[in-house]
């Protein structure tokens, strides 16, 4: 009896043990990553083409240059743009072949899977967050959390991400729920950046 009792519970871990293994979504190519380092000048990227052009040469460096990768930043005021509408329509793979988001929908819901272990750099480096010094956490976006962009009069991109002084900008943690949306930067240099938790960093997605 002891033996068929036995039998019967290693077959059940191994049935439990093949669902999780099925349930896990299969890897994919690299297709999102937090940037390894921002632009050296706090939050003036040279603008939305500036930001792009940071997402591609990180890329290219990291052997993925081969798509098209765009910044996830949303900029305000005559022309506005939402982060949402620039990143192409998904999925997205970090470095590591695991899947972030299946659709844009997804990203901006609790289907993502955007976490501390995920939210990784263009070569599959861990970005330090919570718990860390230096904690780099916070995530240059100017975004709300529908990935739209704020409305013209309050500065929350640092000036159209051309400001490394003036200005503040809207700030993600890649380690928290809430990875777009979290709270503001004391300004726009590189020391306020530091200062409440951030590099400079931003994500990029291709297309």
């Amino acid at each position: 009896m002891k033996k068929i009792l036995t039998t019967l519970g290693l077959a059940c871990l191994t049935m439990l043990f093949s669902g999780i293994s099925l349930a896990q979504p299969a890897p994919g190519p690299m297709s999102f990553f937090v940037t390894s380092t921002g632009s050296g000048n706090g939050g003036n990227l040279g603008g939305l083409a500036g930001a792009d052009a940071i997402c591609q040469s990180l890329a290219e460096a990291a052997g993925v240059g081969d798509r098209t990768y765009r910044a996830y930043l949303s900029t305000q005021g005559a022309n506005a743009v939402n982060a949402r509408d620039r990143i192409g329509s998904g999925p997205w793979y970090n470095a590591q072949g695991a899947l972030i988001a299946n659709s844009v929908d997804d990203l901006h819901s609790m289907n993502h899977r955007l976490t501390a272990a995920a939210a990784i750099d263009e070569n599959g480096n861990r970005i330090p967050g919570t718990g860390y010094s230096p904690n780099r956490h916070d995530i240059l976006t100017g975004s709300q959390p529908d990935g739209t962009a704020y409305p013209a009069g309050e500065d929350m991109t640092c000036s159209n991400w051309t400001s490394g002084n003036t200005g503040k900008a809207r700030i993600g943690h890649h380690d928290r729920a809430n990875w777009n949306s979290a709270h503001d930067t004391q300004g726009c240099n590189s020391q306020a950046l530091i200062n409440t938790g951030g590099d400079g960093l931003f994500y990029c997605f291709a297309l």
